[in-house]
């Protein structure tokens, strides 16, 4: 067990975009079910784990400070200030602006070379999704388990 961190994008295939009709009959298609149509699509596209002051984070800038495990919508620019926030703290080394979240299931609280390897890959990992040109049809969202 323990703090399991995912981020997932969806991209809705709405009846009006055209350009996103035949995705909708692939889908339903590929997966045998012609008779139905495919709402949308998802993507994980980002996983944590024990990654709790980039949990932290989340439970703070989109989840309102429920930390309950539920799926929590964002849009890009939420995710531009993390990545901002992440690019900060790794130039300036300031452990003030991530805190490390504490409980049962989820990892050490040392501001030690894991937390760093885990900023670092969030703000990398993060750069890539939002600038990746699909990226502009996706929604967002966040889900923790513990």
């Amino acid at each position: 067990m323990g703090l399991d961190m995912y981020l997932t994008a969806k991209q809705y295939l709405w009846s009006h975009r055209p350009e996103v009709n035949h995705l909708r009959k692939d889908v339903a298609q590929l997966l045998g079910v012609e008779d139905y149509v495919a709402k949308e699509v998802s993507f994980d596209i980002l996983y944590w784990r024990k990654a709790n002051a980039i949990h932290q984070w989340f439970v703070d800038n989109v989840q309102g400070g429920n930390d309950d495990c539920k799926e929590y919508f964002m849009d890009s620019a939420k995710l531009d200030e993390l990545v901002e926030l992440c690019n900060h703290a790794l130039l300036n080394r300031d452990v003030n602006l991530l805190e490390p979240a504490a409980g049962f299931f989820f990892g050490s609280t040392e501001k030690d070379e894991y937390y760093w390897n885990e900023i670092e890959r969030t703000r990398n990992e993060l750069s890539k999704i939002l600038t990746n040109p699909a990226a502009v049809n996706w929604e967002f969202y966040y889900q923790s388990s513990w």
